[in-house]
């Protein structure tokens, strides 16, 4: 049976879209720690490897969600498509952070935590919901002004800023309602 973009949207809506920001949640918190305790080496370290293992610890949390990323059982969904879309287009953006950082080590946190944001944006649209436009411009002027407010503490006030910003998205989403679309 096929069915329409529009049925598919309304279909791809009544999810809780909570495994991903939960394990963005997790993976920037263990960033942040990491900031604190360790030198500056294993923190650039601990953000290559945890921002690049957010994907694959959401694709393990959806299965607790009740999101279920890899069911095989459900139909195609243009709108998961599209939004594996944008989670590549975050993850070419390393090509711009990887280069930055060669020149400046500190620039990672900026580079990196603005970047991977970006999804955010198209998400928004995707739901018909302002909660992506808060979460990437709250996330970018927060890590760009910590950046330069307080440059000695980067690999660490930039994390909990991002956790700080998963927070409230995570609350939004849990309580959004369908009165809150966004009205373009």
């Amino acid at each position: 049976m096929n069915r329409s973009l529009e049925e598919q949207r309304i279909e791809f809506l009544k999810q809780k879209f909570l495994a991903t920001p939960l394990s963005g949640l997790i993976v920037w918190t263990v960033i942040g720690i990491t900031g604190v305790f360790f030198s500056d080496f294993i923190s650039v370290w601990s953000i290559f490897i945890g921002t690049g293992s957010i994907v694959y610890l959401g694709l393990f949390l959806s299965k607790f969600t009740g999101e279920n990323f890899l069911d095989k059982s459900k139909p195609k969904n243009e709108f998961d498509t599209l939004f594996l879309f944008t989670a590549a287009q975050a993850i070419l953006v390393y090509s711009i952070a990887i280069p930055f950082f060669l020149i400046d080590y500190s620039s990672l946190p900026l580079s990196v935590g603005i970047l991977t944001g970006l999804m955010w944006l198209p998400f928004s649209w995707i739901i018909n919901h302002w909660v992506g436009i808060f979460h990437t411009l709250t996330r970018t002027i927060l890590v760009v002004g910590l950046w330069y407010l307080l440059p000695e503490h980067r690999f660490v006030v930039i994390p909990f800023a991002i956790v700080l910003v998963y927070i409230i998205t995570i609350l939004i989403l849990t309580n959004r309602k369908p009165s809150d679309k966004l009205t373009i």
